[in-house]
């Protein structure tokens, strides 16, 4: 199985495709395979595409099991540099979109273009305190708890609950970009979200799309959090995914 070291992670990576990168950033409660697997036949054939787990995700381990978006973004650059990589396309669903945001400002150098689903690009704890580890005890969320400790079991040791104390406190915190940081977005951006998103609402993403001068938005119609999912609108998001590659690829 394909690893990567990067800072003090062991990441662990998906590789499949051949052509121009594309790094894939997952969402929370996630790794990377799983929350793209209704991308990865439609794009496999024209680039490369990479799927990491994140620090405190998955398979990937680390000495340091703290996390939050802005160390995921340092983690991700230092896997793109010694993964060999000049530059990537990001796409970045949910946590992954504020990874993205935040990588891209940071090492906008690293970046060919970049693709947010379900991003706000503002922090939003609207809910967050029903995935507090008490209150999924009290609530007796049994197979959620169950489901986090094993898919994350490498990354955590089983340690469920400093893993959802990390979410919680990230999911109030981020992403959180200066005025300074949106303005090193330069590259081609692309961002997208469902019409039912409470998260990323299109008053969210037109005031995205006002702070980062080369970039686009689309509201999926009838659609909640995961536009991008064989259960929603796989097909369209993808033609259009594929469209804006197309055209960041004409120059």
């Amino acid at each position: 199985m394909p690893y990567c070291n990067a800072r003090d992670c062991n990441v662990f990576y998906e590789d499949i495709g051949i052509g121009e990168t594309i790094l894939f950033l997952h969402s929370g409660y996630s790794r990377g395979i799983i929350a793209f697997s209704g991308q990865i036949q439609p794009f496999c054939n024209k680039y490369r595409l990479l799927l990491p787990d994140f620090r405190g995700h998955g398979r990937t381990t680390a000495e340091n099991k703290d996390w939050d978006t802005a160390v995921i973004a340092d983690d991700m650059a230092a896997f793109i540099r010694n993964m060999g990589l000049h530059q990537v396309h990001l796409i970045g669903y949910s946590l992954g979109g504020g990874v993205a945001l935040h990588l891209a400002s940071k090492y906008p150098e690293l970046v060919k273009s970049m693709i947010t689903i379900g991003c706000g690009g503002v922090p939003d704890g609207t809910g967050s305190e029903a995935y507090e580890p008490e209150e999924l005890l009290r609530r007796n969320e049994t197979d959620f708890i169950e489901r986090i400790r094993v898919r994350n079991w490498e990354a955590t040791e089983g340690d469920w609950r400093h893993h959802m104390e990390q979410s919680v406190r990230d999911w109030r915190m981020y992403p959180c970009l200066s005025e300074e940081d949106f303005e090193k977005l330069k590259m081609p951006s692309f961002f997208l979200a469902g019409e039912l998103d409470t998260y990323a609402t299109k008053e969210r993403l037109l005031n995205l799309q006002r702070k980062v001068e080369n970039s686009e938005v689309w509201i999926v119609p009838e659609c909640g959090h995961r536009p991008h999912m064989p259960t929603e609108k796989v097909k369209e998001v993808n033609e259009r995914i594929g469209s804006f590659l197309d055209k960041v690829m004409m120059g």
